[in-house]
């Protein structure tokens, strides 16, 4: 299928960038990696008559880490470059294995981080795995900037929080705390398709106290969400197997997914059952060894 007809606009930094999206309003949409923008729009399911290609600007595919400002993630940084971060994979192992478990390394090496949060799907690969870890986003404007935790940048399916002209630049992780662990996996038909749930936990442990959780869920609702029952379930306490059960059982509670292609709403509350189970379960393995 071809791609319908548009102007091609290039500009030399985001701040030109925001002011084209300005100029052109709902015409116009960002071009980064493309990976989901340019099938849509084969498709005739976007009708984009303006792309404002950011791939040229400079300075912008960075994955820096530093042990007091944390991780930062530049807008053109791609999924296989986080995937094959060794800082990424030794300080935060669950974004690591949300990037290894999308789709192909075709896609990888050209779909961008910040653009599958960007696309607002309520399946965003990384989503859960980020909001776990307490990211936010540096948002851009002709007007300035403001960071927006991704917990709260999604607003709907395809849809989030951004104001017309406003462009992501980077992604911000904080250093994780000191007995700090995470896990993250998602239930597909294959392990390269979309999720049909997908699951990000990180766990805080002083000695043998949980003190703070945080479980988020993708796929389950209109966008990703953290069970916050369940996690409630769990702070504050020793993690026993019963207790983990319990908890994972409460987020099966807390979510409100729909039926689709890919399964059923009572499937997908199963799913989330189970592999809530299974994450939670290796989070605090990776602080603390076998769960009693």
């Amino acid at each position: 299928m071809k791609l319908p007809e548009f102007v091609h606009l290039r500009p030399d930094n985001l701040q030109e960038a925001s002011a084209l999206l300005c100029k052109y309003g709902n015409e116009a949409k960002i071009l980064a990696g493309g990976t989901d923008l340019l099938v849509k729009m084969k498709h005739r399911r976007a009708l984009p008559r303006y792309l404002v290609n950011i791939k040229r600007i400079p300075d912008l595919a960075y994955i820096d880490y530093d042990d007091n400002r944390g991780l930062r993630i530049g807008a053109l940084a791609t999924i296989e470059e986080l995937k094959g971060s060794i800082q990424v994979k030794r300080v935060f192992p669950i974004l690591h294995q949300a990037a290894a478990y999308m789709a192909t390394v075709e896609v990888r090496n050209r779909a961008t981080v910040v653009g599958n949060i960007c696309n607002g799907s309520p399946s965003a690969e990384t989503a859960p795995a980020l909001i776990a870890l307490g990211a936010k986003v540096r948002v851009v404007s002709v007007g300035g900037e403001r960071i927006v935790p991704v917990e709260e940048f999604f607003a709907g399916p395809g849809r989030t929080v951004l104001h017309p002209g406003e462009v992501v630049a980077e992604i911000q992780i904080p250093v994780p705390l000191p007995g700090s662990g995470g896990a993250y996996d998602k239930h597909s038909l294959r392990r390269m398709d979309v999720a049909i749930v997908g699951v990000g936990t990180t766990v805080v442990m002083d000695g043998e106290i949980c003190t703070d959780v945080r479980i988020a869920l993708s796929a389950v609702a209109p966008t990703p969400v953290r069970a916050k029952r369940a996690e409630a379930c769990l702070r504050g306490q020793a993690p026993t197997a019963e207790l983990i059960e319990k908890a994972a059982g409460i987020a099966r509670e807390e979510i409100t997914p729909i039926t689709d292609i890919r399964g059923t709403a009572e499937y997908r509350k199963k799913t989330v059952a189970a592999l809530a189970q299974k994450v939670i379960k290796q989070a605090f393995q990776e602080v603390r060894g076998a769960i009693r």
